[in-house]
């Protein structure tokens, strides 16, 4: 699969936006993609005007019902971070209209980036099925929304 510009996830191209300012390693498929000029780095959650570090944050009932107005995010002092959350997957939305991307590769896990697993709440650790708002709003404008780890072009980038 041939791809063109894709938006990623900035963490995952090693930015430090990441709720515990860790940085991750870079992958070496997504490197390619931003040494061709192809990557199109982006966290939601500092664009939507989080700070890092943060405290951490889970979705418990997934994007989808935080795009339908009946979930939220909070984080695990309790506090509703839902309007960042939706303030940061709108300009997601908007940036990759902007620039005609057909693919985004987020962070699996994410509340925002999510796209097979989010958290469930507890802060425990424990995963569930679903994704975060970044990733169901991505898919509910028609942009392919990858992981890290089943991105199809990263044999072939």
């Amino acid at each position: 699969m041939a791809v063109g510009r894709v938006l990623i996830s900035a963490c995952l191209l090693g930015l430090c936006v990441r709720y515990n300012a860790k940085t991750l390693p870079i992958h070496p498929h997504l490197a390619a993609l931003a040494a061709q000029g192809r990557a199109i780095p982006y966290c939601p959650e500092v664009a939507g005007g989080l700070p890092t570090p943060r405290p951490p944050a889970e979705c418990p009932t997934g994007g989808e019902a935080v795009l339908a107005g009946i979930g939220q995010v909070i984080n695990d002092e309790g506090q509703d971070l839902t309007s960042h959350f939706l303030a940061g997957a709108r300009m997601a939305l908007q940036t990759a209209q902007e620039l005609q991307l057909e693919t985004a590769v987020l962070k699996e896990g994410s509340p925002s980036c999510g796209s097979a697993y989010i958290y469930d709440g507890s802060f425990s650790g424990k995963r569930v099925q679903g994704m975060g708002v970044t990733a169901a709003l991505l898919r509910q404008a028609g942009i392919t929304v990858f992981s890290e780890d089943n991105f199809p072009g990263k044999n072939s980038v």
